[in-house]
């Protein structure tokens, strides 16, 4: 799974790789000078744009940290382009109807 790719040597760090062998790595950098081509299967998921989405329902309340690929919403609620990571209750729950639907409009405009 690609995690970060840096847009000026066009390194790339990817996640959970598996070798010849079928062992998993955590964690593969990859020097920007042996990449040739890089093709996306799937549509990135925007953090931002689900982050203003999540804003009109929970003003004031959500913040994002970029470095975890996370949204926390009224300081208890994480939610990542899974969904719903951590936190319960109603708001917890409109959060993730929230991303279902973002998700289901994302899907469509693929």
């Amino acid at each position: 799974m690609l995690q970060g790719v840096d847009a000026n040597t066009m390194s790339l760090c990817l996640a959970k790789v598996k070798d010849e062998s079928g062992q998993e790595i955590s964690r593969l950098f990859i020097s920007g000078r042996a990449v040739l081509e890089v093709h996306g299967l799937e549509m990135p998921f925007d953090l931002r744009s689900f982050a203003e989405r999540l804003e009109r329902v929970f003003p004031k309340m959500v913040k994002i940290i970029d470095e975890a690929g996370v949204i926390v919403v009224m300081d208890k609620i994480r939610v990542s382009e899974r969904g719903v990571i951590e936190g319960r209750g109603p708001a917890a729950e409109r959060v993730q109807r929230v991303y279902e639907e973002f998700m289901r409009e994302r899907e469509r405009s693929a």
